[in-house]
């Protein structure tokens, strides 16, 4: 059994599977002569209720594997992986687009085949990435989380400017990607200029971000850690929140919702890679190829409330109507992120 904590870290408890087990479980015969045994994931914390109610069964059913998890952040996984270049012990890594385009750079990453991985062949064209280095699994939509207790709705990302939230907000670090939704909404408030434009205009976003800071409760690195704060109240809006975790949450019955701003939202698919001379490379790409099946994808889409990239399967999220979806320029993103982020925690002093 594979257990995992609230704040995304795992602790461990593993039973070996028999080779009997696997031999009756395993469906697919070029993936499955993998002797059983235990994968290490990188993940985002973010998704382990999920990952532990749906992808921990899942894999133990069809694999046959135990897998541990380490809930972090992209750019956690992306040290991990660098630091352990030439002795790698995670063998899959789960992290948003512009992370992986650096791992890409830094050469970290293998490609991921549909011979190893058929069920890449069901993606929409645009979920795979850079021949194969990566590919999207579902796509979450971002916008304003708030606390229905204490506020009726966020129609204009402009409510985190308004006088009465003075306090008692909460933006997330650029060291998330999630982060990166205020600073391009900043640039298009401080800006006037439409996303296409706004999002190369940096010094108006951070002109625009220091104007907030009367409003700060805090900025957060740990997602969990300030969702629990809006649900008690402490806050009233968390900007920059994914669908895939306010809206599970609103389904158990917490006071909270997931405003679709005027404005727009923002689109942040999820990626999945095998990494390079990573250990159990057959059984990590029957990994690969499970989260990317019409099965599973169809699960963690309803249970994410998110949109799957598998082209045969129709559940999940509803994309909200009426607004604008942007995505970034992930490769000037890229480029910049690590300036920005000097530049973030200097303004907001953290």
């Amino acid at each position: 059994m594979t257990l995992i904590s609230r704040n995304g870290l795992t602790r461990r408890s593993l039973l070996k599977t028999s080779a009997l087990a696997a031999a009756g479980t395993l469906a697919t015969p070029a993936l499955l002569r993998a002797q059983s045994s235990e994968l290490v994931v990188g993940c985002a914390g973010s998704h382990t209720a999920w990952m532990e109610a749906l992808v921990v069964p899942h894999m133990k059913k069809t694999l046959g594997a135990d897998i541990l998890f380490e809930g972090t952040k992209s750019s956690v996984n992306l040290e991990k992986m660098a630091s352990n270049r030439d002795n790698p012990y995670l063998s899959v890594v789960q992290m948003d687009d512009p992370v992986m385009i650096q791992a890409v750079e830094e050469d970290l990453l293998a490609p991921i085949t549909a011979e190893a991985v058929p069920n890449m062949t069901d993606l929409r064209p645009d979920a795979v990435h850079m021949d194969g280095m990566w590919c999207n699994y579902l796509q979450p939509w971002a916008g304003i989380a708030y606390n229905t207790d204490l506020t009726e709705g966020v129609p204009s990302w402009q409510a985190l400017w308004s006088p009465e939230a003075q306090g008692r907000i909460i933006i997330p670090s650029l060291q998330n990607t999630e982060g990166m939704w205020t600073l391009f909404m900043a640039a298009m408030l401080g800006s006037g200029k439409p996303f296409a434009e706004a999002q190369y205009e940096i010094d108006a976003a951070f002109a625009k971000l220091e104007e907030l800071k009367p409003n700060l409760l805090s900025v957060y690195s740990t997602m969990s850690q300030a969702f629990n704060l809006l649900e008690q109240g402490e806050i009233s809006m968390l900007s920059g929140s994914f669908s895939s975790y306010a809206l599970p949450r609103k389904a158990e019955g917490v006071p909270v919702d997931l405003s679709a701003p005027q404005e727009g939202i923002f689109a942040m698919p999820s990626g999945i890679c095998l990494v390079k001379g990573g250990p159990n490379s057959e059984l990590a790409a029957g990994y690969v190829n499970e989260m990317l099946g019409a099965e599973l994808q169809a699960a963690i889409a309803d249970f994410a409330t998110s949109v799957p990239a598998n082209t045969t399967v129709t559940a999940g999220a509803v994309i909200p109507d009426g607004v604008q979806i942007y995505s970034p320029d992930w490769a000037f993103v890229s480029q910049n992120r690590r300036e920005w982020i000097d530049r973030f925690d200097k303004l907001m002093a953290i």
